[in-house]
């Protein structure tokens, strides 16, 4: 792993996911995977995950919680302010824009279509992030097992119209990883 020199690189890096990602956090994931593990080698894999989760567990965008944690990790709370700002700026000068000529600009039949296309772009964006990150988890039948509760939950729900939130998802997540944690832990302490 290698260690940022100057906050420089980091600021431009980050303006540079932010301008170039659209449809939010979790389409940003497979850029700033892609940057920082492949690219820069600031983050191994199995911290990316970390950060991925975290970030998503933790109130806000998940892609300002990243950058916040890479910014802090690499360069201490210069870096993550700079990281912070430079993801942020560049969404905050579009939605301006935007925001000064918006009635104008949903009226124009080409931006219509430019929506939809990005609309498909970003859910291949998440999909192949979501993808990625499954094939680097470790495979153990907690985490296993986990998934695929997960997914037949959200399968039976989406079908069964049943509105369940993800926080829910994540908070019985945790609570099930603290309680195989803990479970460990009493029996090593029984076998000594």
């Amino acid at each position: 792993m290698k260690k940022i020199k100057g906050c420089v690189p980091l600021f431009l890096t980050m303006l540079k996911i932010g301008v170039f990602t659209f449809g939010g956090g979790y389409a940003m994931i497979a850029l700033l995977e892609n940057e920082f593990v492949s690219k820069k080698r600031w983050l191994e894999k199995d911290e990316f995950l970390d950060v991925a989760a975290i970030a998503e567990s933790t109130p806000g965008p998940i892609a300002i919680n990243a950058a916040t944690y890479i910014g802090y990790k690499n360069a201490g709370i210069i870096g993550s302010i700079i990281a912070t700002l430079g993801i942020c700026i560049p969404s905050f000068a579009i939605i301006y824009a935007i925001s000064l000529f918006f009635d104008a600009f949903l009226s124009l039949t080409p931006v219509a279509y430019a929506f939809k296309g990005i609309q498909i772009c970003v859910v291949y964006l998440i999909l192949t992030a979501g993808l990625r990150m499954l094939k680097q988890m470790k495979k153990t039948a907690f985490n296993i097992t986990v998934i695929s509760m997960t997914l037949v939950c959200t399968v039976a729900f989406s079908l069964l119209a049943v509105n369940f939130s993800t926080i829910f998802y994540i908070l019985i997540s945790g609570v099930l990883g603290v309680s195989v944690y803990l479970l460990g832990k009493i029996r090593r302490e029984e076998k000594q």
